[in-house]
């Protein structure tokens, strides 16, 4: 009778906990995508010694996005914005990168809306005092290639966290930046 007693309170407990993942899968389910949708100001060519240690675009606009337009939105599919991170790669013949620039935002997109960054940094002077930028401040070139101009890509990727508790990561935005000395 006790191996009976068992196995009824184990199915009890499977079924409790599949209905417990079904409720928090209708209330957010079908997720959410963060994307940059709109953007201003964003720099073409950046003068590294007139640049005073920091680098910002304008203005740019995060939209969260229903991975699953047809199911409707709830506020747990909010997005808390915690991390901006800003990858740089070479469109020249240089290897020499900057550190990528990794800084904490706080940040809120509710559940099919939008959100506005305004003065977003995407480089400091830990990126601009690192080689191969201190090279054209310092110097007037790349001593690794001899020019003057170092064409970069710099990537934005934004990390947060619906109200719901998933992860969330934007897509990445890219953008070219011709900087001189």
């Amino acid at each position: 009778m006790s191996r009976a007693i068992r196995i009824a309170l184990g199915a009890c407990l499977v079924v409790a906990l599949a209905g417990c993942e079904s409720d928090t899968h209708q209330t957010d389910s079908g997720g959410v995508l963060l994307r940059v949708t709109d953007f201003d100001g964003l720099p073409s060519v950046v003068s590294v010694t007139g640049a005073g240690g920091l680098i910002t675009i304008e203005t740019l606009t995060l939209t969260n996005i229903s991975a699953n337009p047809a199911n409707p939105t709830s506020e747990l599919q909010s997005i808390e914005v915690r991390q901006v991170e800003v990858t740089f790669r070479r469109r020249d013949t240089g290897q020499r990168l900057p550190p990528p620039f990794v800084e904490t935002v706080s940040l809120f997109v509710p559940a099919g809306s939008t959100a506005d960054v305004g003065n977003m940094p995407f480089m400091r002077s830990a990126q601009l005092g690192n080689l191969p930028l201190s090279d054209l401040a310092n110097f007037g070139v790349d001593r690794e290639t001899g020019s003057a101009v170092i064409l970069m890509d710099v990537t934005l990727r934004f990390f947060g966290r619906t109200v719901g508790g998933r992860d969330v990561a934007s897509s990445p935005f890219t953008f070219t930046v011709e900087f001189r000395p």
